[in-house]
């Protein structure tokens, strides 16, 4: 039996399917080259674009472009770009970002439904308790392995280890590839005894081992399942601005802080306050014990008010029959069919009030009666007020029997004629409300801006009287007044003139005197005369 065939079947494809399939692919190649490639003279206007324009791998030198024939000389674009995945359902598979740096048989959970418990069905084999045999054998390769770490420890921290035990030699049956008399001694096989190279304990070690190694990645960070996005909201927005933190003790470089930023960075606005609710009970007990307190103390006052009014009544009583006694004991007299108790009636008092104020009442009639008519007009103007201050006051006066038609404007109602009639002619530029009287009546104008001697019918029996008081006289006019003109409207004021009395041109000769002394008279002359004024005015 010879060694080869005692080799497995090879696994991998040899190299004849692969020349095979080079053959073909160049063959394919060869053939779209020739159907696209120009030939030679005729290439003016070609670049190479692909590696099948290369045909067997060499560059055009007649073209003058950057030529790079089978990838030759060309950078190798280095890229982060993961490949896109899809899932049986056509969607991309985005936990190929989470699987990055790690090896293909780690278990990471990237998906919702890693979220979503698994059902456990009780017929499942993965989830039988195991075997007394299979707990044994797990345990006894557990024992081992841990042993064996223990011993390399041990063995790594003394200082002279023992040889360690080689393993037992292998017997290997060798066949040469030529085989004759000339080779081998002659002989067709041989056997080769491999033995495992005894290592001395005390040579050092070879190799550097205690070298840092870069960690290998961390594990993959938790999937996080976000909601929806959403908009954020302004108390979201206030909620993420963190004040800055603000030492009550440091500030190196001298910076001006607000005391509004203090407080915020004090952190008193994050801390709930929590009140007890005794402070409720206390506030609600004072509250009704103020209550009650004030009850009780105007409680006590109307008590007290009313005992003292009742004393009061008591003491008036008692004096009043004293003076009634007293009265009748000095005129001598008894009231018919008064007894003891008469005393008591309370109507007595009441009507006896009633003749004393009805006396006092006619007394004061028949001093009036007596009084000159000065004293009387004084009396009534005491009572009412004289006409100028109604007219000031724009009272209006009872005794003047006014029509509806004086009192309101007669253009404000229905008109038989049309609204140009009036505001001069439906102009409402003028903006000319004052075309017309308001109150046209004569009697009526007379009446309010100057009474006269012919108001009998308007005043009646009270002209006699207005005219004479004395602060109201309506024939005595002022001096320097011009009847001769009737007023129908308003009362017309003058302009005050601007020097009535000459004084501008009286300052004027002062100033000018003073420029211009007197002859012969000085400075002093002029004190002492000023000096003997001042004292005759002050003797007069």
């Amino acid at each position: 039996m010879s060694l080869l065939g005692q080799l497995p079947a090879p696994i991998q494809k040899g190299s004849d399917d692969y020349g095979t399939a080079l053959n073909l692919n160049v063959g394919s190649r060869v053939l779209v080259a020739k159907s696209t490639i120009p030939p030679y003279g005729h290439r003016k206007n070609w670049v190479p674009r692909n590696q099948e324009d290369f045909l067997d791998g060499g560059a055009f030198p007649e073209i003058h472009v950057p030529q790079y024939p089978l990838g030759m000389g060309q950078e190798k674009n280095v890229s982060n770009a993961l490949v896109i995945k899809t899932d049986k359902d056509g969607r991309i598979r985005y936990d190929e970002l989470v699987r990055q740096g790690h090896s293909k048989d780690r278990i990471i959970y990237s998906k919702f439904s890693d979220l979503l418990p698994k059902p456990i069905d009780d017929d499942d084999p993965e989830f039988n308790k195991p075997s007394q045999e299979t707990i044994e054998e797990t345990t006894e390769k557990t024992r081992r392995a841990l042993e064996s770490l223990v011993e390399m420890k041990v063995a790594a921290a003394a200082p002279v280890r023992r040889a360690e035990k080689t393993n037992p030699a292998e017997y290997i049956r060798y066949t040469p590839s030529q085989q004759g008399a000339a080779f081998n001694s002659g002989a067709k096989q041989r056997l080769v005894r491999m033995v495992e190279m005894q290592k001395d304990p005390m040579e050092p070690p070879k190799f550097k081992i205690n070298q840092k190694i870069p960690r290998g990645p961390p594990s993959p960070p938790p999937p996080l399942m976000h909601s929806p996005a959403r908009k954020v909201t302004v108390k979201e927005q206030q909620d993420w601005k963190i004040p800055p933190c603000i030492s009550n003790w440091k500030n190196p470089r001298g910076y001006t802080i607000p005391l509004d930023k203090r407080v915020a960075a004090d952190g008193r606005g994050l801390q709930t306050v929590h009140i007890n609710e005794n402070f409720a009970k206390l506030a609600e007990a004072l509250y009704t014990a103020d209550r009650k307190a004030r009850e009780a103390v105007e409680m006590r006052a109307q008590i007290e008010r009313k005992v003292a009014q009742k004393e009061k009544e008591r003491k008036e009583e008692q004096l009043q029959r004293i003076a009634q006694q007293a009265r009748e004991s000095r005129a001598g007299l008894r009231r018919p069919g008064a007894t003891e108790g008469g005393d008591n009636d309370p109507g007595l008092l009441d009507r006896e009030e009633l003749r004393r104020d009805r006396a006092r009442d006619r007394a004061r009639e028949r001093n009036l009666a007596r009084s000159n008519n000065e004293a009387k007009a004084k009396i009534e103007k005491d009572k009412e007020r004289d006409i100028s201050e109604q007219i000031a006051l724009g009272l209006p006066n009872p005794r003047f029997n006014a029509t509806s038609e004086s009192l309101f404007d007669q253009r404000l109602f229905n008109q038989s004629k049309g609204l140009d009639s009036g505001f001069e002619g439906g102009a409402d530029d003028l903006y000319n409300i004052y075309d017309k009287p308001w109150r046209g009546d004569s009697e009526l104008v007379t009446h309010i801006y100057r009474p006269r001697q012919k108001d009998t019918d308007a005043y009646g029996t009270d002209l006699d009287a207005l005219k004479k008081t004395k602060r109201f006289v309506p024939d005595r006019e002022f001096s320097g007044t011009d009847h001769s003109r009737r007023l129908d409207g308003p009362v017309q004021f003058e302009r005050d003139e601007e020097d009535p009395f000459n004084l501008s041109k009286f300052l004027s000769k002062v100033k000018k005197a003073e420029k211009r002394p007197g002859e012969g008279t000085s400075g002093t002359d002029i004190s002492n005369r000023d000096t003997t004024h001042r004292k005759r005015d002050r003797k007069d």
